[in-house]
């Protein structure tokens, strides 16, 4: 079992940042893949960033350039460093961890841009 707690969302206007942070915990071990993705009312759950254990990113092409993945050392905090952020970046944002047959997911955490 993996445990995910977001946290870091919040109202920030066009063009400001936010980073947010999935703190992981329980069996970790067998983590092969970290992310966040985001949905926003009236749409589906769509991948916003992930990073693998050897290291490899993917990008969502809308936030490519905008958006950072990262992770501690321990692997077990995975932070989304968000720039330039537009009112289309509105949504919830959930943090995902994936072993091999399962994928677990947080709670969410809400980011609003808006003036």
């Amino acid at each position: 079992q993996v445990q995910l707690v977001e946290s870091g969302g919040g109202l920030v206007q066009p063009g400001g940042s936010l980073t947010l942070i999935c703190a992981a915990s329980g069996s970790l071990s067998s983590v092969v893949v970290m992310g966040w993705y985001r949905q926003a009312p009236g749409n589906e759950r769509h991948l916003v960033a992930r990073i693998t254990r050897f290291g490899d990113y993917d990008y969502a092409d809308s936030v490519r350039g905008r958006f950072t993945i990262s992770t501690n050392s321990a692997k077990n905090t995975v932070y989304l460093q968000m720039n330039s952020l537009e009112p289309d970046d509105t949504a919830v944002y959930y943090c995902n961890v994936q072993t091999p047959g399962v994928a677990y997911w947080g709670k969410g955490t809400l980011v609003t841009v808006s003036s």
